[in-house]
């Protein structure tokens, strides 16, 4: 963009033109960074524990369901027999 386009720009969004320039450099140094195999490895290992997590937490809702209808089964085990005990 031109400057004042640029500058036009930036005035209607509340920035400032220097904090785009700052911005680019900062962007264009983090996705420099590393080589593309350590990003690869970076994305699957990070794939790897997301599965792992996954698994995780469908075992703990099963668990969860699992008590839960216990605890209604309980109440209504209780409901039932709760005068018969006197």
């Amino acid at each position: 963009m031109v400057d004042e386009a640029l500058n036009a720009w930036c005035r209607e969004r509340g920035l400032f033109a220097h904090h785009l320039a700052q911005w680019r450099v900062d962007f264009c140094a983090v996705v420099g960074t590393g080589s593309r195999r350590e990003n690869a490895q970076e994305v699957r290992d990070l794939k790897q524990a997301n599965v792992q997590l996954q698994r995780e937490l469908n075992r703990k809702e099963k668990a969860l369901a699992e008590a839960a209808a216990l605890l209604v089964l309980q109440k209504k085990y209780r409901a039932l027999f709760e005068g018969e005990a006197e």
